[in-house]
């Protein structure tokens, strides 16, 4: 079965191109200097998040058999090294491996999303016909978690399951788009793209925001923006004062003119996937739109590489677990999920990936890690950061395949 079959053209290669070079390719973790980490965490009491009115989410999971109390097993599918591991012995997963021994529940851990598409296009046909998908437990990025649960492919969570989880999360995640109430995913990590330079390349001078990027003349040559449609022309229209939230087909054709403006005079050296880290790194590059989880494992071996939260706002998403319809293992899937919301767990995951921790409490047993890492807003945003986030609004099919026709137009893909 061909994986594009039926997709418009554009899209499709929007979905190639981030299989190549985008955040699908994107290594997650580079090493780190790591502390001795130790599993655990206190139980805590719960409480009820609210059903949303008007959720569209299908059906099927309420008539779907659960065999996890006779079958205490759950496959779990995640990004590839997006879970911390042991750096003495790889094949060990210290919080999955002591959620294991806290709930005799065994896990087959898959690293199988390597992109959203690619992922979605795996399970589709059995989800469509009804049928099991052989996995328990899925992490994909916020829109495509909305899309499984537009289509009623993706079961509703039981908030009795969930107490850590129900009680933990930061109220800033509740207020999803794709999830009104959090009724079917919960995150495992938030992402943000904000502006990064490195001070030595730029001879200490602070860029802090896209109009810096795009009319600095002392960095013609030396930026570069990413090739993530939503990232780049998301964080355009904020610099522009437009909501990416609420734009427009005439605000979209705005920010793609204001950047082709800047790449015929040259002032963009290109446009990037996750090699733009060497070229920050090296100063090749002197600054560029970046994720922050990247930024984070820069910064620790390089004092010279520094970010900016542009005072116009930058994007924000997450990047969601939920239950697959027909999955046959939910309370087992909960239990991981609720176990995840423990702080003491959730700092030391955090540790590991270094994107935003969703969890109250886990930047308090950070601190007993690495206080570094407690104190850097790009794991924990301070309230100046959380204020300024804001998400690309959700596409319809059509404005999907004009809008990345239009973008690969514009970085010649």
């Amino acid at each position: 079965m061909d994986l594009y079959e039926g997709m418009p053209d554009p899209v499709r290669k929007a979905w190639e191109r981030s299989l190549t070079t985008g955040r699908a390719a994107m290594s997650r973790r580079r090493l780190l200097r790591t502390a001795s980490l130790a599993a655990g965490g206190a139980a805590l009491a719960a409480c009820g998040i609210p059903p949303a009115e008007g959720s569209k989410g299908g059906e099927a999971e309420d008539d779907t058999p659960d065999d996890s109390r006779k079958e205490r097993t759950l496959n779990f599918a995640n990004w590839p090294l997006y879970i911390d591991v042991d750096e003495k012995d790889k094949k060990k997963r210290p919080t999955l491996d002591g959620f294991q021994r806290r709930s005799g529940i065994k896990v087959k851990y898959v690293e199988d999303v390597n992109d959203n598409n690619e992922f979605y296009g795996k399970i589709k046909p059995q989800l469509a016909a009804g049928q099991e998908t052989g996995r328990d437990l899925v992490c994909l990025s916020d829109w495509m978690a909305g899309r499984m649960i537009r289509q009623g492919w993706a079961q509703r969570l039981d908030p009795a399951n969930l107490p850590h989880a129900v009680t933990n999360l930061e109220d800033r995640f509740r207020a999803a788009a794709h999830d009104p109430g959090r009724q079917y995913s919960y995150p495992w990590a938030g992402t943000a793209c904000v502006v990064a330079y490195n001070k030595k390349a730029t001879k200490g001078k602070k860029v802090t925001s896209v109009t810096q990027l795009l009319e600095d003349e002392s960095l013609k040559g030396r930026i570069s923006m990413l090739t993530e449609m939503t990232d780049t022309i998301g964080l355009t229209m904020l610099d522009m004062r437009i909501d990416s939230m609420k734009f427009e087909d005439d605000d979209f054709d705005a920010a793609i003119a204001r950047i082709r403006k800047a790449v015929e005079r040259k002032q963009l050296r290109r446009f990037s996937g996750n090699d733009y880290m060497d070229e920050l790194n090296s100063g090749d590059i002197a600054a560029c739109l970046a994720w922050a989880g990247d930024i984070v494992q820069l910064k620790l071996d390089n004092e010279d590489v520094e970010f900016a939260v542009p005072e116009r706002g930058y994007l924000f998403g997450t990047d969601d677990l939920l239950v697959p319809a027909e999955a046959r293992h939910q309370d087992n899937a909960e239990a991981l999920i609720d176990y995840y919301y423990r702080p003491k767990v959730a700092a030391e995951l955090a540790a590991w990936v270094n994107y935003i921790c969703p969890v109250v409490g886990a930047q308090d047993e950070m601190k007993k890690i690495d206080a570094d890492l407690a104190a850097d807003p790009l794991l924990f945003p301070d309230e100046r950061m959380i204020k300024k986030g804001r998400n690309f609004r959700p596409m319809n099919a059509k404005e999907e395949a004009a809008y990345e026709d239009k973008f690969a137009k514009l970085i010649g893909a």
